[in-house]
């Protein structure tokens, strides 16, 4: 019995150990894969998605997933185990009452259906609930600043507390389900033991069992309810889990819907692009085309300039460009080629994108610049800075180039951050460099001095979505968006010559005194 004890006691502690190993291991494989798979997604996904549901997915689903597999199948294996041994010695000892204790299991089955029926939608309900609260929660500390100016405080606090009080709600709806289901199944086990004993009564008087026999059979019969007991409750944890591994699952097996398995790489590109008959429409707004029948070219040398009132499709040809998306019809070429033909990576490396809000990350300025660059010289991050005339503001910081920018760039201002974010794309040495209204926050002067370092380099494509007049006159080819339509396109004083939509736009700047800083 010593030895035997010993052995169990070790082998119990090894099984736990080796499954709480598991766990762990499984968690970390499992969030893993999670988030490679969603870094692969297309742009699109992301919008339509709430950043709560993907943070739930990877923390508290993937959690609950892992735990469900290893240590509640630790548990029931064990339960299992123990379960068919004593069912073996309480045979041995009555075959009769052995047989009536299994007219308990119609009942109890019936019972748990309908218990993971209701309650496996309702822990549904609860995480959902919890992402909601979650994505709440993540957009106010984000937008504090906004908060803070229109002093919403307590308003965004009691949101929280109704989103907190849905997720409270559902919790003692599904726990008021799950005691009525444990008082069910605890009158049908005491119905059965009071059978039990009245039949072992009646076997007594019949001398087919003995006094002795039936406490045995008594005691082996509650150890069997309890390992019962623990299966049910095993099971009903792993059901219960589907619902959270379903959504994990849901998402590990999704594809993008803009694929990245070119493999095209060529060792010299030139750099033409070509719109040609291109239509696209945003996955959230399917019925509205934000582009129509689009058709336009850049050329390696040129600075091209796309300008157009707010919503034309400006920004939309700089996201096909970057292929965030994929046209619904058309295509665009690059050297002639489709674009979804080049390798990911090297089709990236040659491009260069510069957004109106650019996002920087919590790293040094250093870092930033060279982001995407293991192996970058700290010579060519400051070349890329000298470039972004950002190099003499980052000098006047406490730690230069080593300085902290905090949370989205927090610590600097917006044309700080948008001259870092210029070096950083220039720093790469693109084929194409694409400039989404980048200095919208620069002085004139700033502006200026990256236009002068942008010009000298004759080998680029350059693509600008114009902010003030002076960037578009300067320009070698203008191409005018209006409506999701190519309108009119050529140099400066060919459109004004045409007289056409571009000349009246500028007529109207121009009687409201606001030539020298129109912004398109």
């Amino acid at each position: 019995m010593f030895m035997t004890s010993m052995g169990s006691s070790i082998s119990a502690g090894l099984r736990g150990g080796l499954f709480m190993f598991t766990m762990y291991s499984l968690n970390k494989r499992v969030r893993n894969q999670l988030f490679s798979n969603l870094v692969q997604q297309e742009i699109g996904f992301f919008e339509a998605t709430r950043t709560g549901d993907i943070t739930s997915r990877l923390s508290t689903d993937t959690a609950l997933m892992s735990r469900s597999i290893a240590a509640n199948v630790n548990i029931f294996l064990r339960s299992l185990v123990k379960t068919v041994g004593i069912l073996f010695f309480m045979f041995s000892l009555s075959w009769q009452l052995t047989i009536l204790m299994f007219f308990e299991s119609p009942l109890t089955i019936v019972i748990q259906e309908l218990y993971n029926k209701y309650h496996m939608k309702l822990v549904q309900d609860v995480q959902d609930s919890i992402a909601k609260s979650n994505q709440l929660a993540g957009e106010i500390v984000s937008g504090i600043r906004t908060v803070r100016s229109f002093a919403t405080e307590t308003e965004e606090s009691e949101l929280f507390e109704e989103k907190l009080q849905v997720t409270h709600q559902l919790k003692t709806k599904r726990d008021i389900v799950r005691a009525v289901y444990l008082v069910c199944h605890r009158h049908v086990q005491l119905a059965m033991q009071v059978i039990m004993l009245y039949y072992g009564q009646y076997l007594i008087h019949t001398r087919q069992m003995s006094s002795g026999n039936l406490v045995a059979f008594i005691m082996y019969q509650m150890n069997f309810g309890e390992n019962v007991r623990t299966l049910v409750h095993m099971y009903s944890e792993m059901i219960h889990s589907v619902g959270a591994a379903e959504k994990v699952f849901e998402y590990l097996d999704r594809k993008s819907s803009v694929p990245t398995d070119g493999k095209l790489v060529v060792e010299q590109l030139k750099g033409d692009v070509k719109f040609r008959n291109v239509s696209f429409s945003y996955p959230t707004r399917p019925d509205v085309q934000a582009l129509k029948n689009v058709s336009f070219e850049l050329k390696c040398g040129e600075i091209t300039a796309l300008v157009g009132p707010s919503g034309g499709g400006k920004t939309t040809c700089v996201a096909l460009l970057e292929r965030f998306y994929q046209p619904q019809s058309g295509e665009i070429l690059l050297d002639g080629k489709p674009i979804e033909e080049y390798e990911h990576k090297y089709y990236h490396n040659k491009l260069g994108l510069v957004g109106q809000e650019p996002v920087l990350f919590a790293l040094s300025i250093e870092e930033n610049i060279c982001y995407g660059l293991p192996s970058c010289p700290r010579s060519s991050v400051v070349e890329a800075a000298q470039r972004a005339n950002a190099n003499a503001f980052i000098k006047r910081l406490e730690n230069g180039y080593s300085t902290d920018v905090g949370e989205a760039g927090g610590q600097l201002s917006a044309g700080e951050k948008q001259r870092i974010a210029i070096a950083r794309a220039l720093i790469r040495q693109p084929q194409i460099l694409m400039l989404d209204e980048a200095t919208s926050s620069l002085d004139v002067e700033s502006e200026h001095t990256i236009q002068q370092a942008l010009s000298r380099d004759t080998r680029q494509t350059i693509l600008v979505v114009a902010h003030r007049l002076k960037t578009v006159e300067k320009a070698d080819k203008i191409i005018v968006i209006n409506d999701g339509r190519v309108v009119e396109e050529g140099k400066h004083h060919q459109l004004m010559e045409q007289k056409g939509y571009y000349h009246r736009l500028l007529q109207k700047l121009s009687h409201n005194g606001e030539q020298d800083t129109a912004e398109f």
